[in-house]
């Protein structure tokens, strides 16, 4: 009874950090073992975030329909190549490439290495100042409308580093985005679109490890906060959506540096094992 609580408790902090620029990955890394849980794992995490990303596949109905049809009918009928929709199927696909490239060559040290809470910590601070500095300095007059082959591929390279905890999807993808002078909506929406294969995909890659490997919470808990998830994600996502496109990034930089430095003072004193 006791994982099943603590798998809600996770479920919870999985869907209100997914969609912001704060990572959920390092929440899920920090706050169990700050409640003296443990870590919960790689799979775990990759499992349950499965839930939030259904979140978006229902949000995001629509456009994915979209994309997904015109990008099809672009295979067969050449006056459909040119459209922004099919284009953009092809920017999605390609912009997943490093992730999932990455992905596969560096699990184990994914896994094992990159959840070092001392790794954790000094990415929530980095990256943090980094997403502070795109908001800042970044032109905001680029529409998604206006999305290039070269924009894609950076962005989705700057997804990829979100293999490692801290860094965040969204907050690598928002600031890749914001350099390139997209403005905050058209940054937005792309980095929820471009997360969907990845998220889904390691998902679904972690999941033979879930009745085993560094998993301690087996079928049952991981289900729950993947349910968890999903409501909370859900429920969330519009608000969260509207805020962080149009709204400064300036709050979530001020909690990533506070929570990185907190993560770095805590290990650093023996409080959290790193």
């Amino acid at each position: 009874m006791w994982d099943y609580l603590q798998a809600v408790v996770l479920g919870l902090l999985q869907g209100l950090t997914e969609f912001l620029p704060i990572s959920s990955s390092a929440h899920l890394r920090i706050f169990p073992e700050l409640f003296g849980w443990g870590d919960p794992g790689a799979a775990f995490t990759a499992v349950i975030q499965i839930g939030t990303e259904l979140a978006v596949l229902i949000y995001f109905r629509e456009d994915i329909w979209r994309i997904g049809s015109a990008w099809v009918k672009s295979l067969f009928r050449p006056e459909y190549r040119g459209h922004l929709d099919a284009r953009m199927g092809w920017f999605i696909i390609i912009g997943s490439l490093p992730i999932v490239v990455l992905g596969i060559l560096l699990k184990d040290v994914i896994e094992r290495d990159f959840r070092n809470l001392w790794i954790i910590g000094t990415t929530l601070i980095v990256l943090g100042i980094v997403l502070g500095i795109a908001d800042r300095v970044g032109r905001t007059d680029k529409k998604i409308k206006e999305i290039s082959l070269r924009d894609a591929v950076l962005m989705g390279a700057a997804q990829a580093m979100a293999l490692i905890p801290g860094v965040s999807r969204s907050g690598a993808t928002l600031s890749m985005g914001r350099f390139l002078g997209y403005d905050r909506e058209a940054a937005t929406r792309y980095a929820f679109l471009l997360a969907i294969p990845a998220v889904v995909g390691a998902g679904l890659f972690e999941l033979p490890e879930i009745s085993g490997g560094d998993n301690d919470y087996g079928w049952g808990p991981t289900i729950v906060a993947t349910v968890v998830s999903f409501a909370v994600g859900y429920a969330a996502i519009a608000w969260l959506l509207r805020y962080v496109s149009t709204r400064s990034y300036t709050p979530f930089v001020l909690y990533r540096v506070a929570l990185g430095a907190a993560t770095l003072i805590l290990v650093a004193t023996g409080v959290l094992n790193a």
